[in-house]
């Protein structure tokens, strides 16, 4: 039996790291997971005893296609909260994950063989994701002195049929301005591309509050998630923005193709948007980790980073170090005990000579990953 064309994705690296260094645990050794795009936390405390309570009262069947009525009115909500918007809940659309959103507004916006534009580096899902749909990722190379996001100037020749931005981003952490994703919405318009906002990291900042694409206009589909602010990855549940006019588009694809998000998660991620104290604690220990990492990475020899705006992410240039960052993170997880993703994962092109660390972890496994990072490259660098 053969497969498909379309079924021939990439792996994803860093679940490959992941593996690894769930192997290397196995054998006795302690590893320092700065790999995991994930926060330590759990779910709020508030979100697991909600939905405990209500697991005694509910049989948890489906819900309809749409999400919970009353979790898509507290996600509008959120909207006026952090942006100021008065959003309409009957735009939101609770999915599984935004792994499901992604799929959903792909489906939703692109014939078979357009040409879907997406920052290099970038998260590496959105090409493969693209690829199983039979549509066409176009990486665009994004420029040091742009902070790693695409510009207007990018998409010059490139005859897209679509954008996706990401900000803040995966791997970078950097993030547009108004003015920038503005300027990058109204190339889309001008050019009759349709604009994705991948917002999934919103929250997540530290100098400044991320822009979303809905305070410059309805015409986009915005997607979030409970996974990264909320602290909720396992649990797959995500929403989307659309345009009014979308929304039975949507609710179709959705009704055929996931029937419903999960129950379970739909309450937890209701009670969690209540949990903002602890919400905020878990913010105290990314900043802190943040601080460790702009100073200990460059003691331990990769001086080559921008302070990231927002994520929990450090995007090293390691060009001067190696030209196989794949070896490289396999090297530093065999000495040193630390698992890293290598480049390769957000940049085909020139992903060789990057890696990615998280912060998510607890702050005394960060200390101790820069303290190990530091001796081993000592020790490299002497060799």
């Amino acid at each position: 039996m053969d497969n498909s064309t379309r079924s021939q994705v990439d792996p994803f690296i860093v679940m490959d790291v992941m593996e690894a260094a769930r192997r290397a645990e196995a054998e006795g050794r302690h590893i320092i997971h700065m790999e995991v795009g994930q926060p330590g936390t759990p779910a709020p405390e508030g979100a697991r005893a909600a939905l405990a309570e209500a697991m005694h009262r509910d049989a948890m069947g489906y819900t309809v296609a749409l999400g919970l009525p009353e979790l898509r009115a507290r996600i509008a909500q959120l909207y006026g909260t952090w942006y100021d918007l008065d959003l309409d809940p009957g735009r939101v659309i609770v999915t599984p994950g935004s792994s499901g959103a992604f799929i959903l507004a792909f489906t939703a916006l692109f014939d078979t063989g357009a040409r879907v534009g997406i920052g290099a580096p970038g998260y590496p899902s959105y090409r493969q994701i693209l690829r199983a749909l039979d549509l066409v990722p176009v990486d665009i190379e994004t420029a040091a002195e742009n902070r790693l996001q695409p510009v207007p100037d990018d998409m010059a020749g490139l005859a897209l049929d679509g954008l996706l931005v990401a900000s803040p981003a995966n791997p970078s952490g950097t993030m547009l301005d108004r003015p920038a994703l503005a300027a990058l919405m109204g190339a889309c318009a001008e050019a009759g591309a349709s604009f994705v906002s991948d917002e999934i990291y919103h929250g997540i900042e530290y100098e400044a509050k991320a822009v979303s694409a809905l305070e410059i206009s309805d015409d986009a589909y915005v997607i979030n998630s409970f996974s990264k602010y909320f602290s909720m990855t396992g649990w797959r549940v995500g929403w989307m923005v659309v345009p009014e006019d979308h929304v039975r588009v949507i609710e179709r694809l959705a009704q055929n193709l996931f029937i419903c998000p999960p129950h379970v998660s739909q309450v937890a991620a209701l009670a969690a948007m209540e949990c903002e104290t602890e919400l905020q604690a878990n913010m105290d220990v990314y900043r802190t980790n943040r601080a460790l990492m702009l100073e200990g990475l460059p003691k331990a020899g990769f001086d080559r980073i921008a302070p990231p705006d927002g994520a929990f992410y450090v995007y090293a240039d390691v060009s001067h170090l190696t030209d196989d960052s794949r070896a490289f993170a396999a090297e530093i997880l065999e000495h040193a005990g630390v698992a890293v993703t290598p480049g390769l994962d957000f940049d085909p092109a020139r992903g060789a000579g990057t890696l990615r660390f998280s912060y998510a972890r607890a702050t005394a496994d960060i200390a101790e990953g820069l303290r190990r990072l530091a001796v081993y490259m000592a020790t490299r660098q002497a060799r």
